[in-house]
């Protein structure tokens, strides 16, 4: 409010004064310039040259309001807008924003259901991601891996029991044939038969606990390159928060968080700054 006398000689020159006094100080986006009813004498400053070249001059906007409806001045033509009363002019420039409520509310309710639709989408992949990374997790290998190590194992011991079974058995049957052929010089070169027998015998098992043995380093070997503590042993580490979650970005922290990292020797606490 820029205070000013509106009628009387001195009236034109102090309204011109309000209006650049508002100007230098550039604090308001629009004036008001105005004054209630009355005769034409009352009224008359507004029609003064000086105040006329003020307004039109005026960087800020300005809505003249003089009078009632049916009261014109010079004014009115020079200003920005005219309002035919200081009350519409007050309308003019703080109109109901009941609307831009709506439309703000109506905004409001489109974004809840946007990020209601968007957080169930992101639901419902991370439970298939979660889902996937438990099939894959290295318990789960570990395991196969293990019982396929049994099966093995448990195929090697009964197919050993049936070679050594059949090995039994013909060397009785030889040992019966040289029963039925008595003279000792057929006995003699059976005992050397059934001597390198018995040898290629111990020569083939050994071979094949060799063999055996071997395929059961390949398989240890095998199993302890998809374990996590072979991973460990090779430099790399795990680090987790205290719930437990493993930490796979910078972004999963925040100051003050107490990380635990896993190493093949032992764990280590570390708080982040």
């Amino acid at each position: 409010i820029y205070p000013t006398m509106v009628q009387g000689e001195e009236a034109a020159i102090q309204i011109a004064q309000a209006i650049g006094c508002a100007n230098s100080r550039n604090e308001c986006d629009v004036l008001i310039v105005g004054r209630g009813g009355g005769s034409l004498e009352d009224l008359w400053c507004f029609n003064n040259e000086i105040l006329a070249r003020t307004i039109a001059a005026s960087q800020i906007p300005i809505i003249s309001a003089v009078g009632h409806e049916i009261d014109v001045t010079i004014a009115d033509f020079v200003a920005d807008m005219r309002a035919p009363t200081p009350s519409a002019a007050a309308e003019l420039v703080s109109r109901d924003n009941s609307h831009k409520d709506q439309v703000i509310t109506s905004h409001q309710h489109k974004l809840a259901s946007a990020m209601r639709h968007y957080l169930s989408q992101h639901k419902q992949t991370n439970a298939s991601l979660l889902h996937r990374l438990e099939k894959q997790h290295p318990r789960h290998q570990l395991q196969r891996q293990s019982q396929q190590l049994d099966d093995l194992d448990m195929r090697l011991q009964r197919g050993m029991e049936r070679y050594l079974s059949s090995r039994a058995q013909k060397i009785e049957r030889q040992q019966h044939k040289l029963q039925l052929h008595s003279p000792i010089k057929r006995l003699n070169e059976q005992a050397s038969s059934l001597q390198r027998l018995e040898q290629k015998l111990l020569d083939a098992m050994d071979r094949k606990l060799l063999n055996t043995r071997h395929q059961l380093a390949l398989a240890a070997e095998k199993l302890d390159t998809v374990s996590p503590l072979a991973t460990l042993k090779r430099g790399y580490s795990i680090t987790q928060n205290q719930q437990g979650d493993v930490i796979t970005k910078a972004s999963q922290t925040k100051t003050g968080d107490t990380l635990v990292t896993r190493l093949s020797d032992g764990e280590i606490r570390s708080t982040v700054h």
